[in-house]
């Protein structure tokens, strides 16, 4: 991986290091810098977390039907729910698998936060802000069923017609909640299978290789809202203020190995 970045990397710094006449103590290898800045790639794990919920909420919705049909509507198998659930009624199962639920989506939607936030920090800036209002749907999604669920309990309705609104509001959060949690992982996954360099570098080696385009411009364009601009301007100066940080530590832990 280090010697794709030999040939023009090398040059620039053993030239600023020839150039500048304060330079004491012993040189750092070119080779041995560039090794040190560049990473490789590291893929996103949170598509394996993302399936293994939707199998929860897939699952979760199934068992709560059959839980509600079987043990609250009262269709012949009252004494298989009482030796099952005891003296705890099918509703409130229900009500409890669904905040057990909440908690796994809020745990899944901290670890993509974090996941996501390494990845801003690797310079993927794009991507960062492509899928930053994506990876807060399902929390979203969850939380409004709470609330509904909460009117719901507090509607003070019949039992038959409780169960119908119940398992309605189950059925619209899973309608709403898989199909975003599926536009993510297809997203991730794509991201992770193209192994893009950083948004920066990106940048860079359009403006030394490319001769027949016309240059990018770093600012305002035709088309683009103000908000966008300043968002992205914002993301680019926090990566480099971390970036700088980072390769400072690197020199230095270089310097004294050398």
């Amino acid at each position: 991986m280090c010697l794709f970045y030999k040939t023009s990397a090398s040059v620039d710094v053993t030239r600023s290091i020839e150039e500048d006449p304060l330079v004491d103590g012993p040189l750092i290898s070119p080779d041995a810098l560039h090794c040190a800045i560049r990473r490789e790639f590291q893929s996103i794990p949170t598509p394996c977390f993302a399936a293994l919920l939707s199998l929860l909420h897939v699952v979760y919705v199934a068992l709560s039907v059959c839980v509600a049909v079987m043990c609250e509507l009262k269709f012949g198998q009252e004494e298989e729910c009482k030796r099952v659930l005891g003296i705890i009624h099918g509703d409130s199962v229900i009500v409890y698998g669904k905040v057990c639920l909440w908690v796994l989506v809020l745990l899944f939607g901290g670890c993509v936060q974090h996941h996501h936030n390494l990845t801003r920090n690797r310079g993927y800036l794009r991507f960062y802000r492509q899928t930053q209002a994506l990876k807060y749907l399902p929390l979203t999604v969850h939380s409004t069923g709470n609330v509904l669920l909460l009117v719901v309990l507090a509607a003070g309705l019949s039992k038959p017609v409780f169960i119908y609104l119940l398992l309605t509001v189950l059925g619209l959060e899973l309608l709403v909640a898989l199909p975003c949690l599926l536009v993510y992982t297809v997203r991730v996954m794509q991201f992770n299978r193209e192994r893009a360099v950083p948004d920066v570098s990106q940048e860079e080696h359009s403006h030394t290789y490319s001769s027949t385009s016309l240059p990018t411009e770093t600012g305002y364009r035709e088309g683009s809202s103000l908000e966008e601009v300043v968002a992205k301007q914002a993301d680019l100066i926090e990566y480099l203020k971390q970036h700088n940080t980072l390769l400072s530590k690197r020199l230095l832990n270089l310097t004294a190995q050398h």
